[in-house]
């Protein structure tokens, strides 16, 4: 992105993408889907696997992996070693991480103000 820090805003990543969670044992996946398709290079280049494991710090993913899907405008976030050791360990709520998503949503990105109007919510 070449847009200078005036011309950007910071919004929470749900603005700019749904999510879907599921989860396999100890490894959580969680897919970011852009609202727009002129979103999705934005979101490529700012949901980094880094990024996303400071998200995640308080739960210490053991490794974060993110497969990018261009033709279907969304990521997949592969999180190892964060439900507490899955649905028949976990003593959380959770034990799925279903809400895991709203997690990353909540994620601040930066957008350029062109592309203000593609994005979902006030």
């Amino acid at each position: 992105m070449n847009a200078s820090t005036h011309d950007m805003i910071e919004v929470p990543l749900y603005r700019a993408a749904h999510g879907r969670t599921g989860d396999k044992g100890d490894r959580s996946n969680i897919s970011v889907i852009a609202w727009h398709p002129d979103l999705y290079a934005l979101l490529a280049e700012q949901l980094t696997p880094e990024r996303v494991s400071m998200q995640f710090r308080h739960r210490a993913p053991a490794r974060v992996q993110c497969f990018l899907l261009p033709r279907l405008h969304a990521m997949n976030f592969v999180l190892d070693a964060v439900l507490d050791g899955g649905v028949n360990d976990a003593l959380n709520l959770d034990a799925h991480g279903k809400a895991l998503s709203f997690l990353l949503l909540d994620m601040p990105i930066r957008v350029p103000r062109p592309l203000v109007p593609l994005l979902a919510g006030p």
